[in-house]
Formats: C-alpha cells, structure tokens, sequence
C-alpha cells in the first residue's frame, strides 16, 4: 500500500494529537492554575473539530485501502490517548509497509 493514499489521515492526526496535547499541558493548567478560561474554549473546540475530523478519515482511509481489522477500532482509541495517535501512524505504516 502507499503511504500518499494515508497521508491525509497522517496530517490530521498529527493535527488532532497536538491539538489534545496542546489542550492537557497548556490549556488546562491555565485554567486550574490561573483561572484563564478562554485557552480551553478556544483549544477544546478546535480539538473536538478535529476528533470529529480524524475519526471520518479514519473511516474513509479504512473504505479506500484495505487497512487491517486491527487499524480501525486502534486508531479511535489512539485518539482518546496521549500521544496515541503519533504511535498509531508509526504502527499504521509499518504495518502497510510489511
């Protein structure tokens, strides 16, 4: 499989993961720490978008190439993780590469 075909469903899960990031180590310490609401508003909408976002590549990257049974339900949980979705598009590529 190519890795042009999964390109799309890398960038927005690159967007989504530091998105989520941004919103865990930035966002919402100045909120608790600061009482600086608008970080979370603003990052927690942006992030929510972009959840919405990767999820319907997910599915459509998963309706245009074979990927494995594992990749689907592994990439949504990916998506509730830390970091999770940089780890599944490693696994993901290493996996269409084999």
């Amino acid at each position: 499989m190519s890795q042009v075909s999964i390109k799309p469903l890398t960038w927005i899960g690159y967007l989504e993961g530091t998105s989520f990031l941004l919103l865990l180590f930035i966002a919402m310490p100045l909120k608790y720490q600061m009482g600086i609401v608008e970080p979370v508003k603003y990052l927690g909408m942006a992030h929510g978008v972009l959840f919405m976002l990767y999820v319907y590549m997910l599915m459509s990257t998963a309706a245009k190439i074979k990927l494995p049974l594992w990749a689907m339900p592994s990439g949504v949980l990916a998506s509730l993780l830390p970091f999770g979705p940089f780890v599944f598009d490693k696994l993901l590529k290493r996996s269409l590469n084999s």
